[in-house]
């Protein structure tokens, strides 16, 4: 008799603990699928940002490399910098620490161009 009611006590306990384990490799599944849409979404983001930024640069590059106007080297060298830094950016390394820093001294370059 005693036997049944440890296995009625028992079986609470291995059904909480196979709950649990399916639980959690069912959240981990979700939350890595998750994860990659959130991460191609943004990815996208930034890859649409820094396109617009090296179009920007490349073409304001063609139309002053044409003028002859003392002024423009300057500005060119400015541009120069822009696409630099776009060129090294590490579009294929997710990991890079300073991804985010690097972005922002894109911007802040852009913005200076633009002015």
């Amino acid at each position: 008799m005693a036997d049944l009611f440890d296995g009625i006590v028992m079986a609470e306990q291995r059904f909480h603990g196979e709950g649990y384990q399916e639980g959690l490799a069912e959240g981990s599944h979700a939350g890595m699928d998750e994860g990659r849409r959130h991460g191609a979404l943004h990815g996208a983001r930034m890859g649409s940002e820094i396109g617009c930024y090296l179009g920007f640069a490349l073409t304001w590059h063609c139309l002053l490399q044409k003028c002859t106007d003392p002024k423009n080297s300057k500005k060119l060298r400015a541009l120069d910098s822009l696409i630099g830094m776009i060129q090294k950016f590490p579009y294929e390394d997710p990991t890079y620490d300073k991804l985010q820093e690097d972005l922002e001294k894109i911007r802040g370059k852009f913005k200076q161009e633009c002015i």
